[in-house]
């Protein structure tokens, strides 16, 4: 019994997930902190919503009224927990595999802007590489998501709003499948020399539903396959106002069809799964009991989940 406890602490330990802190200049900021953080960690899944610049809609987030200076040319990091007070080692369930990325926008007031709309350029991105997400990086490294292209040391100073994102692709084998989750950090950056006016897109408007990098099969990847980061653009400084070169698209692997193998009927453990958890799917072996009011929806062949 006690085995099975561990294992139904374990299916509601992580789910889905928010960019709660913001760790800048070698300090850690309190949770919330300049960030415009929700109260449910539920993720957006149309790209076309304005919703999709700073979260909102289904998750209303709440207003901050912090900014948080920033040197250009540093690295900061992005932390990533389920909830707001969730700890390290429950940031965001090991199914949702995907890309993370970070982007900037310059306004005038940071406090008050929107982010919808133009003005935005990326400044970080972490795909797939070998087997390896970009999300499960983050999850292993107890949340914390690094901003490794550095704050732009060319651009302008004054007040920005910075965007984390993480890109869930477990059910994105269908459209609208894609979960994606991101806040906005209020940041006043210093330092920088003005030198380069970065290419700029609008949000929405830097995905569309049908991008090779949200929808996608990823249970048909191989560690040598390919992955094609969603959106525009990567900029750095020795790019210039371009960035640093066009989105290349990768074309989708070709699958040969062939018949799933037949699974053995699920053995009930005991345990349950939370809602948004797994609870069942091939070669699945968790618990695939949803909790009291859910029930169990196949999203895929791959992956089913309580809702």
């Amino acid at each position: 019994m006690k085995f099975l406890s561990l294992l139904a602490a374990a299916s509601t330990a992580t789910a889905h997930t928010i960019f709660v802190q913001l760790d800048a200049g070698g300090k850690v900021y309190p949770v919330s902190h300049a960030i415009r953080t929700p109260t449910y960690d539920g993720p957006i899944t149309n790209v076309n919503s304005n919703d999709l610049a700073c979260n909102g809609g289904p998750n209303p987030t709440m207003k901050s009224n912090e900014v948080i200076t920033v040197q250009a040319g540093t690295t900061v990091k992005a932390v990533w927990r389920h909830t707001l007070t969730s700890g390290p080692n429950n940031v965001m369930d090991a199914s949702h595999k995907g890309p993370t990325l970070a982007y900037l926008k310059k306004v005038s007031n940071a406090l008050t802007d929107t982010g919808i709309g133009g003005g935005w350029f990326k400044i970080q991105e972490d795909g797939y590489n070998g087997g390896n997400w970009g999300t499960s990086k983050v999850i292993n490294n107890a949340g914390l998501h690094y901003i490794t292209s550095d704050i732009p040391s060319c651009i302008a100073p004054g007040q920005y709003l910075l965007r984390a994102e993480m890109i869930a692709l477990h059910g994105a084998g269908s459209s609208g499948g894609a979960q994606l989750y991101m806040e906005c950090a209020q940041i006043n950056i210093v330092g920088g020399t003005g030198a380069v006016s970065p290419k700029t897109y609008s949000i929405p408007g830097i995905y569309k539903s049908n991008d090779p990098g949200i929808l996608v099969n990823i249970y048909s990847m191989t560690t040598s396959s390919k992955y094609t980061i969603p959106g525009p653009p990567l900029f750095t400084c020795a790019g210039g106002s371009g960035g640093s070169g066009p989105v290349t698209t990768q074309p989708e692997p070709v699958v040969e069809e062939v018949p799933a193998p037949t699974q053995p009927e699920p053995v009930d453990s005991g345990c349950e799964a939370a809602q948004w958890q797994q609870c069942g799917g091939q070669n699945y072996s968790g618990c695939t009991r949803c909790a009291a009011g859910f029930t169990c929806k196949n999203i895929n062949q791959y992956y089913h989940q309580c809702s």
